[in-house]
């Protein structure tokens, strides 16, 4: 067990094993991070004594449903973000949890951003989470005639360029 999970007072204890009983394995980073940093923990450390409460309750982790990846689903979460879509992207993440993933977003204009699709981990029996975030996301831009963007579906490069610094906001 992590030195720096001794140093959590027993409220804050509680509240990152519900965080993470019920796999909110952000807001339970956020819990770690913000109780610790003023003794000096970084976000690193702290997604590691998360990660070990994560191997601690092991099966009893409510793990939450995957995102749907069919282009019905998608289209519906596209439509509902404020703004047109103008591109569908498909973008590397990764922490000390879950590994490599593939968060899906709907590139978006007037206004100007970006809205979350789907995150993409690796599915037990399936295909790998870039093969299957670069087929949904092709599939959804052709539903919606948008271009589509995944720098890198083969290998994990969480800084590979992203659509807006390859091509301007309107460019195909």
């Amino acid at each position: 067990m992590s030195e720096w999970w001794t140093c959590l007072e027993e409220e804050t204890r509680q509240q990152v094993d519900e965080y993470v009983l019920c796999d909110r394995m952000l807001m339970a980073v956020k819990a770690v991070w913000e109780a610790l940093r003023p003794l000096g923990l970084g976000l690193r450390e702290a997604e590691q004594v998360v990660y070990a409460r994560y191997e601690f309750f092991g099966d009893r982790v409510r793990r939450r449903q995957p995102d749907p990846l069919d282009v019905g689903s998608l289209a519906a979460r596209a439509a509902s973000h404020p703004g047109r879509v103008v591109a569908v992207e498909a973008v590397w993440d990764g922490d000390t949890v879950h590994d490599w993933f593939v968060v899906l977003v709907a590139v978006l204009d007037d206004p100007s951003g970006e809205g979350h699709l789907a995150t993409v981990h690796r599915r037990a029996g399936g295909p790998p989470p870039g093969t299957a975030a670069d087929e949904a996301g092709r599939a959804l831009a052709r539903y919606l005639e948008v271009p589509f963007h995944f720098a890198s579906p083969d290998v994990p490069d969480d800084e590979a360029p992203r659509r807006r610094t390859v091509h301007g906001p309107h460019d195909g």
